[in-house]
């Protein structure tokens, strides 16, 4: 059974950071590009960045690019965002999901909240 477990989320000021984390497991983590998704109050997802198998090519929404890294560690089934310079505009709920752009998320998602 595949199970994608996002932590990290919280409440932070405009300007801050956080990191967010999704612990992969019931599949072969290493052999699938992997993306972020998010969804603000009131709105559709919007696909925020994805990461190929080996982490060697990653893509950006634009919204976020330069703002937002995506990595793995793949000895640790585990995929992250570092979220920097954060805005109120990026309050969402934040998924992982497995597979690349327009896959849909999987886990239950962690709330990541931009408020002063």
């Amino acid at each position: 059974e595949v199970q994608l477990v996002e932590s990290g989320g919280g409440l932070v000021q405009p300007g801050g950071s956080l990191r967010l984390s999704c612990a992969a497991s019931g599949f072969t983590f290493s052999s699938y590009t992997m993306s972020w998704v998010r969804q603000a109050p009131g709105k559709g997802l919007e696909w925020v960045s994805s990461i190929t198998r080996g982490g060697v090519i990653t893509t950006y929404a634009d919204s976020v690019k330069g703002r937002f890294t995506i990595s793995r560690d793949n000895a640790k089934n585990t995929l992250y965002l570092q979220m920097n310079s954060l805005k109120p505009e990026d309050t969402a709920v934040y998924y992982c999901a497995k597979g690349g752009r327009g896959s849909p998320p999987g886990g239950q998602g962690t709330q990541v909240t931009v408020s002063s």
